[in-house]
């Protein structure tokens, strides 16, 4: 199973402290350049910087086709991260790509490459037994106090899928 991911939800996971649920979930995740490049250049996150070196389950990847990249920064609007994290899922016909932000999300869809965000991840581990309905709500909890917008409704899907 080929899997990307973007930077947003590595960094969520990574506040989560359940970044091994990728690994957990699937084996193998591959960053692209530019996605790592983000992660670790900050200086003012250097508990995060380790925690991306020591996770050796995210294997780094470059993108061939620097057009697609270009024009997904130029055309579209994305960031370096995003952008190459679509190029490379569509060049590596990626069985999933992990992304949140709304605009990257779209641009995935339209180009039909299946997507799944960080509370699908969350999900996913509640499926698979990983994690308890305490323990997603507690993550939840955790990402509302710091700022990261979950709206109503998906809490509520959130909700529901527990339940069935």
């Amino acid at each position: 199973m080929i899997v990307i991911a973007d930077t947003t939800p590595l960094i969520t996971l990574m506040k989560l402290k359940r970044l091994d649920l990728l690994k957990k979930l699937f084996g193998n995740v591959a960053i692209p350049s530019a996605v790592y490049e983000e992660l670790v250049s900050n200086s003012k996150y250097p508990v995060e910087k380790q925690m991306i070196a020591r996770a050796s389950f995210l294997e780094r990847l470059e993108v061939s086709d620097r057009q697609s990249i270009k024009i997904l920064r130029e055309v579209v609007g994305l960031d370096a991260g995003e952008s190459e994290a679509i190029a490379l899922a569509e060049e590596k016909s990626a069985d999933l790509l992990i992304i949140d932000e709304r605009k990257g999300r779209r641009v995935a869809k339209q180009m039909e490459l299946k997507i799944i965000g960080t509370i699908g991840i969350l999900l996913q581990a509640f499926d698979c037994k990983i994690l308890s309905k305490t323990e997603i709500l507690s993550c939840i909890e955790e990402l509302k106090y710091s700022n990261i917008r979950i709206s109503d409704s998906l809490f509520e899907l959130v909700l529901v899928h527990m339940k069935e």
